[in-house]
């Protein structure tokens, strides 16, 4: 009697052992297939495409000098402000130093003692022309690029320039002194505009007192390199 619980007491056990084992596959809770290896490199996943923009820069001619024309104004002191015109030479010494020599010419107003007096004239008509030749030292202080629009970049540079020459007015030849600044936009590889700001010093005496005149220039410019 005994071996014979004992017989269909593990014959429970064994059934009830197949039982666990397929619920276990049946709700998911058995060995598990392990996942195929990836077929990517390990590494950088993602592959930026960056698009590059083409700009085409022009750049200075090799050839070193540079003449130009150029159109302003100048204001004479005591005879009021009028049109100045002229040209422009010079040479580059380096990338940063330049030789220029300049001639340019305006006229003078008259002063306001000739307007206050009614007619009395200080100065004839001839005498009124204003006629300056100077040779000057610049530096590039600032070279750079300006970029307009999206594919096309043009070569600048901001200088300082100064130097000698005398200037014909009043019926003498005066020594004189000039500085100023400007900017140089290359349109071309060979073609330049120019925005400049000169100061030209020279004494004058025709009120009864000797003093130093200042006589501001404004002007824009147009040089090719050869």
């Amino acid at each position: 009697m005994e071996s014979r619980f004992r017989v269909l007491f593990l014959i429970a056990v064994t059934v009830l052992m197949t039982g666990c084992a397929a619920t276990k596959n049946l709700f998911g809770f058995g060995n598990e297939e392990a996942p195929p290896p990836s077929a990517e490199p390990p590494g950088q996943v993602i592959d930026p495409e960056v698009e590059r923009r083409k700009i085409k820069e022009p750049a200075i001619d090799r050839e070193d000098f540079e003449i130009g024309a150029f159109a302003g104004v100048m204001s004479i002191e005591d005879f009021g402000t009028g049109l100045v015109y002229g040209a422009r030479l010079a040479y580059h010494l380096t990338e940063g130093f330049f030789v220029e020599a300049a001639v340019g010419q305006s006229d003078g107003g008259e002063t306001s003692f000739e307007i206050l007096s009614g007619g009395a004239q200080l100065l004839s008509d001839s005498e009124r022309r204003l006629t300056y030749y100077n040779v000057g030292l610049g530096y590039n202080i600032l070279p750079g690029e300006v970029f307009l629009g999206k594919g096309r970049a043009y070569n600048t540079s901001l200088y300082v320039i100064a130097g000698l020459g005398s200037t014909r007015f009043a019926g003498d030849d005066r020594f004189t002194v000039n500085y100023g600044a400007g900017y140089r936009f290359l349109l071309t590889d060979s073609i330049a505009l120019h925005l400049d700001f000169r100061d030209h010093l020279f004494d004058i005496d025709l009120f009864g007192e000797e003093k130093t005149a200042h006589n501001l220039e404004g002007s824009l410019g147009v040089t090719v390199f050869f």
